[in-house]
């Protein structure tokens, strides 16, 4: 028994892009779809539901080869299930690069590739270098890629006199920044604020200043947090005493 269920992991970790391709469509829901499309996604997508991919990523583990060939689909569902199986040590700038200017809409700009680039030995460098785009989606990303960092890195591995400066770059820039950028802005301030004790109290204080965020969230009644409230549940929880072990969900 032991033998055959080895044999039917290797025959899962063995899956094919193409096979991977028809378990999404199989996967895919039109109420899904319904959902996705209000937030912003476009075609071509399955609608597959999120706890639906993940099972899927049981069955390949991790394979990087994988990921590069299913992000490079272009079908959503498939970019999205590229980032969960993607070894990030793997990959490399040119990679991750390639990533950010393909991704279409915020699920894959502001979960997939921050995710899989904060992960990477290039996060910090990349982070700072995407934050400085006139395309939204890639300077979304790059907020969103240093926000994984800081709640997940030790603080006295994180450049504090750098964060610092960001934040007061925020303070300046958000009301007036593109409209996802806004948001990721938004939630960089709630990541240090949450995750970085020595800054926390200055995040909670600039955020107060900010006020609330306004971004459009498309056909949802999704509501951008309000930084305070939401840095006071988090050091509520204790994340300030404990980072985050993985980003990736």
């Amino acid at each position: 028994m032991l033998f055959f269920n080895t044999l039917v992991l290797l025959n899962y970790s063995a899956m094919t892009s193409k096979e991977v391709l028809g378990e999404l469509k199989k996967l895919g829901k039109e109420s899904i779809k319904k959902v996705l499309i209000n937030h912003g996604a476009k075609e071509p997508f399955y609608g597959v539901a999120v706890g639906d991919l993940k099972t899927i990523v049981k069955k390949v583990k991790v394979n990087n080869e994988l990921a590069l060939e299913l992000y490079d689909t272009g079908i959503s569902d498939a970019m999205y299930l590229a980032g969960l199986i993607a070894d990030d040590l793997k990959m490399t700038k040119k990679d991750l690069n390639k990533w950010v200017d393909q991704a279409y809409w915020y699920m894959i700009s502001e979960f997939t590739v921050p995710w899989v680039a904060s992960g990477s030995p290039f996060g910090h460098e990349l982070s700072l270098e995407w934050m400085e785009s006139k395309k939204e989606t890639v300077a979304a990303a790059g907020w969103c890629t240093y926000a994984n960092l800081v709640s997940r890195i030790p603080n006295e591995k994180l450049d504090l006199r750098e964060i610092e400066s960001l934040l007061n770059r925020i303070e300046k820039e958000i009301h007036k920044a593109p409209n996802r950028v806004r948001s990721t802005m938004n939630l960089f301030v709630i990541c240090v604020g949450g995750y970085v004790k020595p800054l926390s109290e200055k995040a909670i204080g600039l955020a107060k200043k900010i006020g609330k965020v306004s971004v459009n969230m498309g056909n949802t009644a999704c509501k951008v947090p309000y930084a305070p409230e939401y840095i006071e549940k988090m050091k509520a929880r204790g994340s300030l005493e404990k980072k985050k072990k993985a980003v990736k969900c």
